[in-house]
This record gives C-alpha cells, sequence and structure tokens, in this order.
C-alpha cells in the first residue's frame, strides 16, 4: 500500500497510479457537488465558470455562513461544517462528470458501482472513501471558500474549497477494476455461507 500527496491538479497517469488500499491527501482545490448541481449540469444544460479538469470533487452540500467578502473569506462566505453525503444516489452522473469536466477523482462516503468503475476504467479516475460522522475533521482540512458557481441551487451550489492536508483518503476504487466494496461483498457472501454450511444448511 502507498501514501499519495496530491497537488491538484493531477494528470490521468497520477490517477492510474492509485490502487485500491492506497491512501491519499489532496492538495490547494476541492471542488463540492451534490445532486442539484449534478443536476444542472447535466439534465439541465447549464454551464460552469470553474475548469474542474485534473480535478477532485467531493459530494457535499456544506453548512456555510454568508460574510462579507475579504482575503480570509474571498467568495463572501465562511465554512461553518463540511461533511461528505452518500454517493451511491449520483452514481448516473460519473461518466459525464469526468467526459464533459474532465474530474479525475471523487470524493464520498459509501461507495459507488459499476457505471462509475467504467467510467474510471475508462477514462482514468479513482473513488476515494471518507469515514461517516467525521465532517467536524474535514472542515478543518479546508481553508477558505475561495469561490461558488449555481449559487442559486445554495448549498448545493458548486463550491470551490482551498483545502490543504485533505486527508488521509482510502481508495475504494480504482481505474484497475478494484473495489473495496465488490472485496467487501464477496467475503460477507463466502462468509454467509461458511456459517450456513456449519449449520447444516444447504441452498
Amino acid at each position: 500500500m502507498t501514501h499519495h500527496n496530491l497537488a491538484m491538479p493531477v494528470t490521468e497517469a497520477q490517477a492510474r497510479a492509485l490502487r485500491v488500499g492506497d491512501t491519499v491527501t489532496l492538495q490547494h482545490t476541492l471542488f463540492g457537488i451534490r445532486d442539484a448541481s449534478y443536476i444542472a449540469l447535466f439534465d439541465q444544460g447549464r454551464a460552469t465558470r470553474f475548469d474542474m479538469n485534473g480535478h477532485a470533487v467531493i459530494h457535499t452540500a456544506p453548512n456555510v455562513r454568508k460574510v462579507a467578502a475579504t482575503p480570509q473569506s474571498p467568495a463572501g462566505y465562511e465554512s461553518v461544517c463540511i461533511g461528505t453525503t452518500t454517493s451511491s444516489r449520483m452514481e448516473r452522473f460519473t461518466a459525464q462528470l469526468m467526459r464533459q469536466c474532465g474530474v479525475r477523482l471523487i470524493v464520498g462516503k459509501g461507495g459507488m458501482h459499476q457505471g462509475s468503475s467504467k467510467a474510471f476504467a475508462e477514462l482514468g479516475g479513482a473513488y476515494l472513501g471518507i469515514v461517516g460522522g467525521t465532517a467536524a475533521l474535514e472542515t478543518t482540512w479546508i481553508e477558505c471558500i475561495e469561490d461558488v458557481d449555481l449559487d442559486d441551487l445554495n448549498p448545493e451550489s458548486l463550491w470551490k474549497f482551498r483545502i490543504r492536508d485533505f486527508g488521509p483518503l482510502l481508495v475504494a476504487m480504482d481505474s484497475h477494476g478494484g473495489s473495496l466494496y465488490d472485496q467487501v461483498a464477496e467475503d460477507v457472501a463466502a462468509r454467509r455461507q461458511a456459517v450456513l454450511a456449519s449449520l447444516g444448511v444447504t441452498r
């Protein structure tokens, strides 16, 4: 297992170097996205002024506070609590996110499915898992909210965070077909079968 310290943006080669079980710490920039912003971009055809090519996104709708714009809060927002939401319901957008916006890495919790796995393999990307319930810790990894787009969707706007030492995150799905979630499912199925067999249950 290898630890990768990645300054955003990253190349396809850097994304393909990630393997399930590796850990990653992200630096500089992270974009926040969630259901409403996905729908606006890919179902409604809205555009963003952000260049996300080679970048990472995190599935989030952050709790923020409106403030006067300052060098410390250039977007006019400061973070209160920035946590991660479950990724699976946003599965259908992964390929479009990568093809149209050039995103390489997705940070979320709970994992994604076969469509995302295919997109990672074809386009060169990975899913970085984060433990649920760690929003307070995640918030300390965000230095400020640099910018915001599609803000009529707030809090499901498209956010641009300035980050430092965001991680470590676990590579849970890679571009080589590896999936921690598939491994866990297979292990659970095998253990279940072994328990049933020990009880004399045959199916």
